[in-house]
């Protein structure tokens, strides 16, 4: 590490990951802060008027768990 000039890139990666986790929860604390686009809502409209019509096109929470499992090897 740059003593003089510290960077966030000097941290480890124990250290980053602690960064990381730190700044989620602060943006977590105040979510109305965040912003979102109008594409992303619009898209999330989408979603949830196609699961309206037609619930059965919806997922269980353990049926994406396992597709990502499948996907990712875990």
């Amino acid at each position: 590490m740059n003593p003089t000039n510290p960077s966030i890139f000097d941290l480890s990666p124990s250290e980053k990951l602690q960064l990381v986790e730190d700044l989620w929860d602060d943006l977590a604390a105040t979510p109305e802060a965040v912003p979102v686009h109008d594409w992303q809502k619009e898209e999330l409209a989408r979603r949830k008027a196609r699961l309206m019509t037609n619930p059965a096109s919806g997922l269980t929470w353990e049926e994406v768990k396992r597709r990502v499992r499948i996907c990712h090897g875990r």
